[in-house]
Order: structure tokens, then sequence, then C-alpha cells
């Protein structure tokens, strides 16, 4: 008998233990953020600085060298340069430091927004500039522009990528090897026949020289 009693005291006990563990426990389990407890931050919706609206005055660049003319732009807060060749034979400018300005769009002034797209119409140190931007030779389509007189390299890029083009030279039969020293000189299709697919091919003299 005397066990049994044992054994109802500790199950009493049991009870009681486990209704106080149950019970709400002050700033704890309940959901609540604590009094002490740091509020979360909004959303911020803030954009970088310069990102929007930002404009300054764009230096005018003609007639400097090219890296010259991209550091000026720079410093001046104008990041997105690019340079095209100005005589239209769509040479890169690998090396900045060779070449020099001759255009730029757009042209100097102020109030210009710093995301606009500065660039650089350049020729070699040792070449003249032209009075004007050579226009690139036109897209070829189901007719055949006429390209004489254009720069070889670009008017490859004019036709289309699956052409066959063949390439001569007319004066001296050397090899063209660096289509953008050379100007076209003859070309078969003539400029308004069909191409259709049909091959192209050209003859061709360095840019100095005159066709024969």
């Amino acid at each position: 008998m005397r066990r049994q009693h044992t054994v109802i005291l500790c199950t009493a006990a049991a009870g009681v233990l486990a209704l106080t563990a149950c019970g709400p426990q002050n700033g704890a389990g309940d959901g609540k953020a604590s009094p002490a407890g740091t509020p979360a931050p909004k959303g911020s919706s803030s954009s970088a600085p310069g990102s929007t609206g930002k404009t300054a005055t764009l230096p005018d660049l003609v007639g400097k060298g090219l890296q010259t003319a991209q550091d000026e732009a720079q410093a001046a807060g104008f990041h997105a340069l690019k340079s095209h060749d100005a005589l239209g034979r769509d040479r890169l400018q690998a090396l900045d430091r060779n070449w020099k300005v001759c255009s730029q769009t757009p042209a100097a002034g102020g109030g210009v927004s710093t995301g606009t797209t500065v660039d650089f119409g350049a020729v070699k140190l040792e070449e003249s500039c032209p009075a004007s931007d050579a226009p690139a030779p036109k897209p070829a389509g189901d007719t055949m522009p006429d390209f004489v007189g254009q720069g070889m390299k670009a008017v490859r890029a004019a036709l289309p990528g699956n052409a066959s083009i063949t390439v001569k030279d007319a004066v001296q039969g050397r090899m063209v090897l660096q289509e953008s020293n050379w100007k076209v000189c003859t070309q078969d299709p003539k400029a308004g026949a069909p191409l259709n697919g049909r091959p192209v091919s050209f003859t061709v003299a360095k840019v100095e020289e005159n066709c024969p």
C-alpha cells in the first residue's frame, strides 16, 4: 500500500510540472518582438548615384589623340565610349595611341547625359581626317550594291556571312592579306544585279593606288 501511495504522488508531481511548462512565458513564444528588439529596416528604393538623370559637359575632343580623348571623356563623367574608322575601312583601333580623333558624336556641349555613348571617328596619326566620316557600305540584300571604291574589309562585312567571295589584286597579282588596306576596283555581279546566293568576285588595289 505504501508503494502505491508513492506512485500516485510521483504521477501528480509530473502533471504539475507539465502544466507549468505549457503555461505562457513572458517575452517568449508569443509571436511578439521583444521591447528591446530593433525593428527590421524598410525596403529601400534609392538608386545608385548618377544611374539616371545625371548630365555633364562633354569636352571638345576633336583633334586629340584617341587615347587622350578617351581619358578626358571619362574624367568628365562619360564612360560609354566607342570608336570607328573614319575612312570607312573598318579597321580596328587596336592601339589607341596610334589614332587621332576626327569627329565625335554627340558634339561637345553641356547638359549631355552621362549615360550617352560617345562615338569617336578616328584615323591613324599619319593620315588626314576626311571632311566627313566615310559611310559604311550598304548591306547587300537581294541585289548587289555598288561597292567600287570602298574598303574591301568593310565590303566583306556588308555581304551575307555565307557568301562565296573571291578577291584578286588588280595591279600586280599580289596576295591580298589584310583587306582593310585594299579598295574595290571591279565587282561581279555588277551593281543592281540579283544576288540569289551566287558567288561574288572582286579585283582590288591598295588604298593609295589607282585602279587600272
